[in-house]
């Protein structure tokens, strides 16, 4: 069988076969590669939510220290500075993410999103009533980048508005003048605010690259057997045309 197949291989398809199945399981281990480094992160995460909790104050503090940690903040909530984000459904239920700013000392604040708030289904501009406490109060939560991003067409973050998509940290620290902490907190701490905060765990993605992955070495695999089969028939063909020719030789 062997031989059949190398006597029926031609140099520029193979060349071309070879080159696609090597293309293709190339893709499929750096695939591979992708989905064990985002599981990698996710572990690293998952050992960050269970380090002890790190006490945020004025002095600035890089997202990258702090990033997917336990934080704990002390200050006051300011009511005149709180965005909703739009778009934020749960359960099939439209809603807002109610991002807020907690001052820690006069004029230096850390963003919380303190959870989900229903929207008025009559009109979609209202803001259903919530508490927010008076005085100082101490938030426990997780350290992010940003209180969630969604999908966003046109200006539909557009400063000075209270509805937006999105919220962009370093943005909004220019906007309101405030010295902003360059993450958002997602607050896990109980309050009696009518607020939901049941947040989803930061999901790795990696199944996903795993998907890929099996598709890029099901693909190489199908290239290998499809050019072996070709080889293989070609290989016969010329076998029995070898085959026939001597029989007519022998013939005359």
């Amino acid at each position: 069988m062997l031989k059949t197949i190398l006597r029926g291989c031609r140099p520029w398809p193979a060349l071309l076969v070879a080159s696609g199945v090597a293309l293709t399981a190339a893709l499929g281990f750096w695939q591979y590669g992708r989905a064990q480094t985002r599981l990698a992160h996710q572990a690293r995460i998952e050992r960050w939510e269970a380090a002890p909790v790190v006490p945020i104050g004025t002095e600035p503090v890089s997202l990258a220290d702090v990033e997917y940690h336990r934080v704990r903040i002390s200050g006051q909530f300011l009511g005149n500075r709180v965005v909703y984000l739009d778009n934020r459904p749960r359960n099939e239920q439209p809603g807002f993410y109610v991002v807020m700013a907690l001052e820690i000392s006069p004029g230096h604040a850390v963003l919380v999103n303190r959870g989900w708030l229903p929207r008025d289904l009559r009109d979609r501009t209202a803001i259903m009533p919530y508490p927010t406490p008076q005085g100082a109060v101490t938030i426990d939560g997780i350290a992010q980048a940003d209180p969630s991003r969604a999908f966003e067409l046109g200006n539909g973050s557009v400063a000075g508005t209270p509805i937006r998509q999105n919220l962009d940290v370093a943005a909004y620290a220019k906007e309101t003048g405030l010295v902003l902490q360059p993450f958002v907190v997602m607050q896990t701490s109980a309050l009696d605010d009518r607020l939901l905060r049941d947040w989803p765990a930061p999901a790795s993605g990696a199944n996903r690259n795993f998907g890929y992955m099996a598709q890029w070495f099901a693909m190489s695999l199908v290239l290998a057997i499809m050019g072996l089969r070709l080889a293989y028939r070609r290989g016969r063909m010329l076998a029995a045309g070898s085959t026939n020719a001597m029989k007519e030789e022998g013939t005359a």
